[in-house]
């Protein structure tokens, strides 16, 4: 499932290759993935594409046309992906809307077979409340007193206060876990009774963590794929993540042990006590 370094890599794929051409035409495979602007698609034909950023686990294409700027909002979800050119002919089933584009890029498009993301159409209003009223703190952006403020504040497991993305944006599963064995902590410590310490350990390594797996290019550990094909390498350095029964990389003797709920935790049982 993409999150935060995968969705980063696409942007900066997109950011450095797209921005200053034009579409010339949209291509919308099914309705009901676009949503919150479908009347509005047209209006995108013959518009500039002026930016790409990174919401979340969400990517945002910036488009401007006689003064105005509207946005594309594309939700990945759990198998969404965005491409230059499609991989493989069986990829057109579930390719759901397709840019045509001037330059070098002559399309995108946005493929996602299991169609649990969606597609906004937005004006600028619309993207502030959007991402008002559905993101929290960005893990890249959020000051250190920030960070410290919205774990204390929270009575919750601390992996599922990571994963919350109303609270903080842009953390899964993978990367929650390997956080919380590189910051020694179990994913259900009561994040409110974490010491400024730990706190301050956390908030090091969640930024340490999502910065090299977006310099890896992300993890392809199932489906992910960035724009121009290509895997992502970060799933080589999972310490945890899916490791069950694996020798705990610290060198205490432990195995990696699998707790079930509602979203699988690998942790180590000497390392992450409760």
């Amino acid at each position: 499932m993409p999150e935060l370094p995968e969705a980063e890599t696409v942007a900066r794929q997109l950011r450095t290759r797209l921005v200053g051409a034009v579409i010339t035409d949209v291509r919308v495979g099914r309705d009901d993935i676009v949503r919150e602007g479908l009347v509005v698609v047209p209006w995108y034909r013959g518009s500039r594409l002026v930016s790409v950023r990174r919401v979340g686990k969400t990517v945002v294409l910036g488009c401007e046309k006689g003064g105005e700027t509207r946005h594309m909002l594309f939700e990945l979800g759990m198998t969404g992906l965005l491409f230059f050119t499609l991989l493989h002919p069986s990829y057109q089933k579930h390719t759901h809307l397709t840019l045509s584009l001037s330059g070098p890029f002559p399309a995108l498009h946005y493929w996602n077979p299991r169609r649990f993301g969606r597609v906004y159409c937005l004006d600028s209003e619309g993207l502030r409340a959007f991402v008002t009223r559905r993101f929290g703190c960005d893990p890249l952006d959020v000051t250190w007193e920030q960070f410290r403020d919205v774990i204390h504040r929270r009575r919750g497991r601390v992996k599922a206060l990571l994963m919350h993305q109303p609270v903080i944006a842009g953390i899964g599963n993978i990367y929650a876990n390997e956080i919380l064995y590189r910051a020694r902590l179990h994913p259900d410590r009561v994040a409110s009774r974490l010491r400024v310490a730990a706190v301050a350990i956390l908030y090091r390594v969640m930024r340490e963590v999502l910065t090299e797996a977006i310099q890896a290019g992300g993890s392809s550990v199932r489906d992910f794929l960035a724009p121009d094909g290509t895997k992502g390498d970060y799933r080589k350095h999972h310490q945890v993540y899916n490791k069950s029964g694996v020798l705990c990389p610290s060198g205490c003797g432990k195995t990696i042990r699998r707790l079930k709920g509602e979203r699988t935790s690998f942790i180590c049982p000497s390392c992450q006590r409760t």
